[in-house]
């Protein structure tokens, strides 16, 4: 604890997921230093932070795609950064995983794309009550009707709910949001915050949502974190998160640019030598 009383992460002991003592470097670059956090069962925490500030790496090592330099992570009470693959497909089978871009496979049709998770992991006799599976998770997200599309025929935001459809196939006990919202006009994007909403409350998961997107932050969030230079720096309800003291956190949340940032883009200088012409560049 801080001398602003922060708790940098260490509140909700006990967590569904728990990462302790977490350090992440790629080369010399180092992305996550030394943060430990719970996640508590059942309730909404959101991660937010600028680009380039850990978000995606945290939420990463929670299933382990990416493991850590240095610390461990937890879930239910068991480590498994150093488990093996075979091992991990098994921890795996209890997340769900909605990726920015969504990540449909183009190839394949809306019920194709649901059944690849349920395929991958268990040997299917009964293909109608996959069927059965699949329009029941598209009702969820309001597609039902949708199974013989192909990804190239929805809209954006469609396309970021079958692929939430997708990420329910198993009835995982946790859904991991990477930047759910983004590219998304704010009616889509409500639709998506409202679906966040909704699956915790019917189907009593544990959400981590990574996101730029303050609106829908303090929309779905029993919690906000904030990272920034690889540390957890404000932790706490919306409330808290709004009246945080700390200066980096109230220009990220006003989106204000800082002024190291605005004195290099007011630096003196001539845009006319950085302007050029198709003809410029003929032989």
């Amino acid at each position: 604890m801080d001398g602003n009383g922060e708790k940098h992460g260490n509140a909700h002991e006990g967590g569904i997921i728990e990462v302790k003592n977490l350090t992440k470097r790629f080369g010399a670059k180092l992305v996550l230093d030394n943060i430990s956090l719970s996640i508590e069962k059942g309730k909404t925490t959101v991660v937010i932070g600028p680009s380039g500030c850990g978000k995606t790496v945290l939420i990463k090592h929670f299933i382990v795609l990416v493991r850590p330099s240095e610390g461990r992570v937890c879930f239910e009470g068991r480590r498994v950064d150093n488990l093996g693959e075979r091992e991990l497909s098994k921890v795996r089978t209890h997340f769900g995983y909605l990726f920015q871009e969504g990540a449909l496979f183009d190839s394949m049709t809306v019920a194709e794309n649901i059944v690849f998770p349920i395929r991958q992991n268990y040997k299917v006799k009964n293909w109608d009550e996959v069927d059965d599976i699949v329009k029941a998770k598209l009702a969820m997200v309001g597609l039902d009707g949708f199974q013989n599309h192909y990804p190239a025929r929805l809209s954006g935001g469609q396309r970021k709910r079958v692929a939430l459809a997708r990420a329910i196939a198993l009835n995982p006990e946790v859904i991991l949001y990477d930047e759910p919202t983004t590219g998304l006009d704010p009616i889509r994007a409500d639709i998506i915050n409202e679906l966040i909403l909704k699956l915790e409350r019917e189907l009593g998961v544990t959400t981590v949502v990574v996101t730029h997107d303050m609106k829908s932050a303090y929309k779905v969030a029993d919690r906000i974190i904030m990272l920034h230079n690889g540390k957890i720096i404000a932790d706490g309800d919306a409330d808290h998160i709004r009246n945080h003291p700390h200066p980096v956190v109230q220009q990220f949340i006003d989106g204000h640019v800082g002024e190291d940032d605005l004195a290099v883009l007011r630096m003196t200088g001539s845009a006319g030598s950085a302007q050029f012409l198709p003809r410029d560049f003929e032989q």
